[in-house]
């Protein structure tokens, strides 16, 4: 589109957004884009209505193959061409054959059954309802500072209070502890804990990965009272953070593993839960037990096939960007002490907490300014992710850290307190 055309797009969009959506959404979205809108993506990079291309490191974790991946849309469009929709009461070739790859994928062997669904609160939903049926107890025991979603039962076990407080009462029986070991005896007095809920790294909470002896700690206590164990993996998975799944790198052995946003391809909306056949038994009982009309939906399916093979064949480009975001963020916060209070990651999962939440919007509004769109934290928002894909070439990943050096070297001095040592980022596959 040319500069008039792209100009009446953004008017248009914003306003429709501000008139049908959210006021508030419409100045936030016209904010970040400087008045334009997303018209294209291509790999790493999206193309604006106003004709910038700026770099996609955001998108909430989805693009970790990027934007429009070939692969992805290929294996889409055949689906497109043969069965889109499914019946629903028939078998499909394309969503079997999907569950068949994911019941190899995280742990083979022991995570061999499968739910799909479209979002990671399907699957957070889905996979407590089947620790509640298999278990016939009620409580859940969920980390602090750990996100699994907005949805009531997800959002019972989620710890920001900004999306409970209005809400409550919510789902019954979720108890929040404290990542640390001495605090987790205590979580299953009384006997009646029917799941563990946790993420490996706490994506919104600020990128916060937990100490793997806090998580086989969390996780042999669950086994011992009889609990199922469930690794919250929709952001982290699928080698977003190095392994296929954290929980199963690290030893902890879950009973299920949840996978979303990236598992489409960035193309389709697509998640999944793996897990054992004891987690899995209600639904092995009565299949309709949990349904939802689009749980492996064709096309979604394809996507996911396509996207698991993608990953299989990038991971190792995936270990190079590690170690390049995991240097240059280092170097950077030594740079900025005044500002940056720490670095935290691991994989393409990396997060940068400022000075305080002030400090973190103004940064990223002039990211996105000058051509690096990032993620902010809703748990955390002096914490913004920087989600790098797959696909992004040594010079993009490169481009993307001095668009970050020089933002930060502008920021105003109001949001500068006294400089202390930050953090220094963990070494490249270490949480």
């Amino acid at each position: 589109m040319d500069a008039t055309e792209g100009r009446e797009a953004a008017r248009s969009a914003l306003e429709a957004t501000r008139r049908h959506q959210s006021p508030r959404l419409a100045l936030v979205y016209g904010m970040n884009g400087s008045g334009a809108i997303e018209s294209r993506g291509e790999g790493a990079r999206l193309v604006l209505s106003d004709g910038r291309t700026v770099l996609d490191f955001g998108s909430y974790a989805v693009t970790l193959l990027g934007q429009r991946h070939p692969a992805v849309l290929d294996a889409v469009r055949r689906e497109l061409e043969a069965v889109p929709v499914s019946s629903r009461v028939l078998a499909n070739g394309t969503t079997a054959g999907l569950a068949r790859a994911l019941a190899g994928w995280a742990d083979p062997g022991r995570l061999t059954k499968v739910w799909l669904g479209l979002n990671g609160c399907d699957a957070v939903e889905a996979a407590l309802k089947l620790a509640r049926l298999a278990t016939g107890r009620t409580r859940v025991v969920a980390v602090e500072g750990g996100y699994h979603g907005k949805s009531l039962g997800a959002l019972a076990a989620t710890w920001n209070a900004r999306y409970r407080r209005a809400l409550e009462p919510l789902l019954g029986g979720v108890t929040h502890v404290p990542a640390r070991i001495s605090a987790i005896p205590a979580a299953f007095e009384p006997d009646d804990v029917a799941a563990v809920l946790v993420e490996p790294v706490q994506g919104e909470g600020g990128v916060r990965p937990l100490e793997p002896g806090f998580l086989t700690a969390l996780a042999d206590a669950a086994r011992a009272r009889g609990a199922f164990v469930i690794a919250d993996e929709v952001q982290t998975g699928l080698r977003r953070c190095g392994p296929r799944s954290v929980a199963v790198d690290l030893g902890v052995r879950p009973d299920a593993v949840l996978l979303g946003k990236a598992l489409g391809g960035g193309v389709q909306p697509l998640s999944a839960v793996l897990a054992t056949p004891e987690l899995y038994a209600p639904l092995t009982a009565d299949p309709f037990a949990h349904t939802t009309t689009f749980s492996g939906h064709p096309l979604g399916a394809a996507a996911g096939l396509a996207a698991l093979a993608v990953v299989e064949e990038l991971a190792e480009r995936g270990r190079r960007l590690e170690h390049l975001f995991a240097e240059g963020l280092a170097e950077i916060a030594g740079r900025h002490l005044d500002l940056i209070r720490a670095v935290r990651g691991r994989g393409l999962l990396w997060g940068v907490e400022f000075a305080g939440a002030a400090a973190a919007g103004e940064v990223l509004m002039e990211l996105g300014r000058c051509g690096l769109v990032v993620s902010p934290c809703l748990g955390r928002p002096e914490v913004l992710r920087l989600l790098p894909p797959l696909v992004a070439s040594d010079e993009e990943a490169r481009e993307a850290l001095a668009i970050l050096d020089a933002v930060c070297a502008a920021v105003p001095e109001e949001f500068r307190p006294a400089a202390r040592p930050a953090r220094p980022a963990p070494a490249a596959g270490r949480p």
